[in-house]
């Protein structure tokens, strides 16, 4: 039983490069998310609820056509994806930083709606004092807002992490199956339940995927008790 449980060198490549891939998407989207989930949450401006239903439509998409569009857009034959090829030597295709790319556009969403549910619980009385006492917009952000939202902003980090971990449709269009680049932890499990004997590899990689998710469901909750007990809310 024990020998079942032991992963093979190219199933812990497999899981190193999901964990690599996964802290890369939420290091690209933290700041982007966080500023996102804002606007959203608190400025009006024209083509709001366009903009809002743009940086939410890969919730709803089927996960091969945003793969699909990176393919026109960043592939060698793109406009974007030619252009970095051609000035920087730069391919995103069939390479891990693609693979960041797709998990990135398919976790943005979770993040902006995160920080967004969150912003919006804060007082705007609490903004406008500061701002009554002298404080310029930045400084009302970066003190009132960003504090008094942290917890759903880290549950949006932990959950664009445990989405990343998840990915597959649009990493496999965009940027294939490659051993060793590419292949996260579903590619390596639909890769194995395609060949004869791969059920044992499949099911290891199925349980510490498991593990996975629940190891980033349980932090997010640990995180963000933490942060509302130093904010100071009793019932954390």
């Amino acid at each position: 039983m024990w020998p079942l449980l032991q992963p093979t060198p190219e199933e812990l490549t497999a899981l190193w490069l999901s964990v690599k891939i996964g802290l890369w998407c939420t290091a690209l989207i933290a700041i982007p998310g966080l500023v996102t989930g804002w606007l959203l949450a608190r400025v009006q401006f024209p083509g709001k609820a366009l903009v809002d239903g743009l940086v939410h439509l890969p919730l709803v998409l089927p996960p091969v056509v945003p793969g699909y569009l990176l393919l026109l857009v960043l592939g060698r034959q793109g406009p974007i994806g030619r252009w970095l090829y051609e000035t920087w030597g730069v391919a995103l295709v069939f390479s891990w930083q693609g693979a960041v790319i797709a998990s990135a556009f398919m976790a943005f969403p979770l993040m902006v709606r995160a920080v967004r549910l969150a912003v919006m619980l804060v007082e705007p009385r609490l903004e406008e004092t500061a701002r009554t006492l002298g404080a310029g917009p930045l400084r009302v952000w970066l003190t009132i807002t960003v504090p008094l939202a942290l917890p759903g902003i880290l549950t949006g980090l932990v959950l664009a992490f445990a989405r990343s971990l998840g990915e597959f449709g649009a990493t496999v269009t965009f940027v294939g199956n490659v051993a060793g680049e590419t292949r996260t932890l579903p590619l390596a499990i639909y890769t194995y339940t395609q060949i004869p004997g791969g059920d044992g590899p499949a099911l290891r990689l199925v349980v510490i995927s498991i593990l996975l998710a629940l190891a980033a469901l349980w932090a997010s909750e640990w995180a963000a008790r933490r942060t509302e007990r130093f904010l100071g809310n009793p019932k954390s």
